[in-house]
């Protein structure tokens, strides 16, 4: 961090030397009405901060004052950049460790209401049905409406097994309800591996320090289990309802499976600030199939993943379209136990496509359904239908995409839905297109085939017990 803050100063200063020389004088008195202008306004600061020290109902604390006041400064970009005050820098730096107190829900914010974008594995939050989308509008029978997230975030925490119950409004119904769950430690499972057949499911529910380590360890574990490579099908890698995390354990998990290439490059404010990582020869899964499952929780690091598996052809992506988050946060420390979260770049997966406000748009459309309603009182009474994306959050980053491939994604995630519909109507039928579409997605070929392999016999006689599952 301090190599990169290092070249984004020195850019800017070699910059406005070289410019200086051609057109100093006139960018000399630019300059100069520059900061006429900002010393204007930190004047006026100066003043209303003076105003509400003197004139305020009560006296206010001018640390938390200060604070708040650099917080909404931040708060004003993006919903992504804030201040972190010492408390919260060191929960930060503990979370990205993979243990931590609290309900285990990764919240963002919008309208002044505290969003979910995804519970985490085996935590009170998923242990009691918090889901993606959600919007928690009351903690404790208080609302949160209009308060900072931190703030918000600060009222959901509390002794580890205390009671605490949090009030939702979810797409569909049309009353919020309640959910009553007990604090308790999160430790995070960062990878947990099983074996369905003869395919190994990894699934990923964050991107921590111990993130491809672990991935690394639960793979030969399950392929051990499962009698050998040679014995393995194929992988899934299982990123849904996965908010993300650290961008350097996001380039270790696709690394892992891709022999070369670039995995993802990230273009900031100004061009030398550009960064681009490539794959390093070897595959863990040594080339077998590989399928990703990715929802509207899948998100940052997540779509980092998914979206280089996809470009480059290695893994089929399935599932529903992902959270769309494709901005960069660095954590700058600005004193000695507080630092700042700025949005300092966009990322690009290989093939040159942002995802930010998107999302990355699976190979195969497959919903998960909602349970059936077991009563009357609990079908859903509203088609309300609320934005579970980054784009549906106030004041984030744009997409600047032209009419054509506008156009062009509108055609596909139309073609993805039609197909998706098809499965009410016929769904042996939509099943034998998606595969088509998930063979076209890895450039499938007939003559890649082993000449050894064995094909698929119906009728009698047919298998045994030795043969690996089909389909």
């Amino acid at each position: 961090m301090k190599h990169y803050l290092i070249a984004g100063l020195g850019g800017v200063l070699a910059g406005a030397l070289a410019t200086t020389q051609i057109a100093g004088p006139l960018l000399a008195q630019e300059a100069d009405r520059s900061n006429t202008s900002i010393y204007q306004q930190l004047e006026l600061f100066g003043n209303i901060f003076e105003r509400i020290r003197t004139d305020y109902v009560e006296a206010p604390d001018d640390k938390e004052l200060i604070e708040a006041a650099i917080n909404g400064m931040l708060t004003s970009l993006d919903p992504h950049s804030g201040f972190l005050s010492a408390d919260d820098y060191s929960d930060m730096q503990t979370q990205t460790r993979g243990s931590f107190g609290g309900l285990g829900i990764e919240v963002s914010q919008e309208d002044g209401l505290v969003k979910v974008v995804a519970p985490i594995d085996d935590t009170p939050a998923a242990n009691a049905g918090v889901e993606p989308g959600d919007f928690i509008t009351h903690v404790n029978g208080e609302s949160l409406l209009g308060l900072p997230l931190d703030s918000a975030v600060d009222m959901m925490r509390g002794p580890i097994g205390s009671e605490i119950t949090i009030t939702i409004l979810r797409e569909g119904e049309s009353e919020p309800f309640d959910l009553t769950m007990a604090r308790d430690t999160i430790k995070l499972t960062v990878v947990r591996s099983r074996v369905e057949g003869h395919a190994v499911v990894l699934r990923v529910s964050t991107f921590n320090d111990e993130t491809y380590d672990t991935l690394r360890a639960e793979l030969d574990k399950a392929v051990e289990e499962a009698g050998g490579i040679d014995r393995v099908t194929g992988f899934v890698l299982d990123l849904r309802n996965n908010p993300g995390g650290l961008l350097n354990q996001a380039i270790s998990v696709s690394d892992a499976f891709l022999d070369a290439g670039e995995i993802v490059s990230t273009r900031g404010r100004n061009p030398e600030e550009s960064e681009r990582w490539n794959a390093e020869t070897g595959d863990l899964a040594q080339g077998k199939p590989m399928v990703v499952l990715i929802n509207g929780g899948s998100a940052s690091a997540s779509e980092i993943v998914a979206g280089a598996l996809q470009d480059h052809r290695r893994a089929i992506v399935v599932g529903e379209k992902s959270f769309g988050k494709g901005s960069v946060q660095t954590v700058m420390p600005v004193t000695a136990d507080s630092a700042i979260r700025l949005t300092t770049a966009r990322y690009f997966t290989p093939s040159g496509r942002s995802i930010q406000a998107l999302g990355v748009q699976p190979d195969i459309l497959v919903a998960q359904p909602r349970p059936a309603p077991t009563s009357e009182e609990d079908e859903a009474r509203s088609s309300s239908n609320f934005s579970r994306s980054e784009a549906g959050l106030r004041g984030a980053l744009g997409n600047e995409v032209s009419d054509e491939e506008r156009e062009q994604m509108d055609r596909e995630a139309a073609e993805l839905e039609a197909t998706a519909a098809l499965r009410d109507e016929d769904y042996q039928l939509a099943y034998a297109v998606d595969v088509l579409k998930g063979l076209a997605a890895v450039n499938f070929r007939a003559d890649q085939v082993p000449a050894t392999a064995t094909p698929a016999v119906t009728g009698e006689g047919a298998g045994g017990t030795d043969a690996p599952d089909q389909g």
